[in-house]
């Protein structure tokens, strides 16, 4: 089976903080590029931060400074964390894969999860 599960979601107040997690299956993950994504209400999706199989970090300037996503490996899982949250972070967090996975280990197609609604309060 092939799929990304987010969790953590939820409302925090202004400043606070969440961590999501994003748990793969079926993915040869140590040679994944990760993503998170989110879209807020009335816009388009926009890129969050990347991860790539090497463990390089990218962020949107929107997050640079608050947010940090990291990835283990071991546990096939990449996370989110989330502080000094804003009310203009209330979106729908989605996690991104890039394959392979172990069913086609030379397919790099992008895989998304459900997504995880993160709501900040003023």
């Amino acid at each position: 089976q092939v799929q990304l599960v987010e969790s953590g979601g939820g409302l925090v107040q202004a400043g606070g903080s969440l961590r999501l997690s994003c748990a793969a299956s079926g993915f040869i993950f140590n040679k994944n590029d990760m993503g998170w994504y989110r879209q807020g209400p009335g816009k388009q999706r926009e890129l969050v931060a990347t991860i790539t199989d090497g463990g390089s970090a990218n962020y949107a300037d929107s997050v640079k400074g608050r947010f940090t996503i990291a990835r283990d490996n071991a546990k096939n899982t990449v996370s989110l964390e989330m502080n000094s949250l804003e009310p203009e972070d209330t979106a729908v967090y989605y996690c991104q894969a890039k394959g392979p996975t172990y069913y086609n280990p030379t397919d790099y197609r992008e895989y998304w999860g459900q997504g995880a609604q993160v709501t900040v309060s003023s």
